[in-house]
């Protein structure tokens, strides 16, 4: 581990250099890649610095500690080490949640799409409360929504909700929401009392640039129409709706939320890739977790994540187990309890990997 933190810190002090010489400060693009990276090992570097600092006054204890001292003096020394000791032990159990492999997607934006599933109205319902919390947490962390498509139904609430959740390090928290969500409620479309369970799923997509994934343009087919309103009836003349189909993988984007063609191609290609994208990491996962499942979910949209009921202002995230007596604060966007556990169950899972890879 220490080799490890060794060579994170030889990069840093060598990303220093880079970044003070001209050739680098003149080239925009190297300039961001540097910095971005001394950004990423700054919080590492920083406590390894501290840990190397405790550790040399922890031997200058001991040192002392052999001297001839008077009995008042000894016991001050061995408080010290003690003390000295225990800051070590915190030291390097955060050093080895810093050496955790980062996910290259967190500090991504999201797509995310939210799609009633089992339930009809009750599930639309349902995402449209979802979309309602999702929205009142990015507002939480200074995060801004940029709904890029949507179905509404007549009820207030959505067949399908496609938005964007622009800001710093979204994806690395709501990564986590990736599943089906169940809801236990007295349904509002019916004036009887029992309690019904709906469905909607949630996809969470890290925002791929054109580098992340490349699409060819013989691999896009694009279909033009005119955009239509609730009920079938047109409400755009011009042709300024757009379908792109991925002909190798067959998905399919349909968008027509601008009045623009241009601002239309524009939404649905960043939809596309995303998906794209997607899949291929979907596949890949699949792939792994035949050998070895996730213990914080597999990322499969058809694993039911969460259930949250009404009667009980209950939340239970399955995964982990987790149950929290507040879902009225929760719907208002307060997922941080939630959101926290989930990423340190996540890097218990990791360091124990880690742990089982050097054995």
């Amino acid at each position: 581990m220490f080799d490890r933190l060794q060579s994170v810190e030889d990069r840093y002090d060598k990303l220093n250099e880079l970044l003070s010489d001209p050739d680098v400060v003149n080239d925009t693009k190297k300039l961001r890649q540097y910095s971005k990276e001394q950004s990423d090992l700054q919080d590492t570097v920083d406590v390894y610095r501290e840990y190397k600092e405790v550790k040399s006054q922890l031997q200058d204890a001991k040192l002392m500690l052999e001297d001839k001292l008077d009995a008042d003096m000894k016991e001050m020394v061995k408080e010290e080490v003690n003390e000295l000791e225990s800051q070590i032990v915190e030291l390097e159990e955060r050093l080895r949640v810093l050496l955790i492999p980062k996910d290259p997607n967190d500090d991504k934006n999201v797509i995310m799409e939210i799609r009633g599933a089992a339930g009809g109205d009750e599930a639309a319902l349902f995402a449209g409360n979802l979309f309602r919390m999702y929205s009142r947490y990015a507002e939480t962390q200074n995060w801004k929504i940029d709904v890029m498509d949507s179905s509404p139904t007549g009820l207030g609430g959505y067949k399908e909700i496609i938005f964007m959740i622009n800001g710093n390090n979204a994806y690395s928290k709501m990564k986590y929401e990736n599943g089906a969500h169940r809801v236990q409620r007295v349904p509002e479309t019916e004036s009887g009392g029992r309690i019904h369970t709906s469905t909607a799923t949630v996809a969470v997509l890290p925002e791929v640039e054109e580098v992340d994934v490349e699409i060819h343009e013989k691999d896009i087919r694009v279909d033009t129409f005119a955009s239509s309103g609730a009920g079938g009836q047109s409400v755009n003349t011009t042709m300024s709706a757009v379908r792109m189909t991925h002909l190798p993988t067959g998905i399919t984007v349909s968008m027509q939320d601008e009045k623009s063609q241009i601002k239309n191609r524009e939404k649905a290609m960043k939809i596309l890739r995303a998906r794209v994208a997607d899949k291929f990491l979907q596949e890949a996962r699949a792939e792994y977790d035949a050998v070895r499942k996730s213990a914080v979910g597999t990322g499969d949209r058809s694993e039911r994540i969460r259930t949250y009921n009404y009667p009980q202002n209950r939340v239970t995230d399955h995964r982990i187990g987790l149950t929290i007596q507040k879902l009225d604060q929760i719907l208002e966007g307060k997922l941080d309890e939630i959101v926290n556990a989930l990423i340190v169950e996540d890097q218990a899972e990791k360091l124990e990997r880690m742990n089982d890879t050097n054995v």
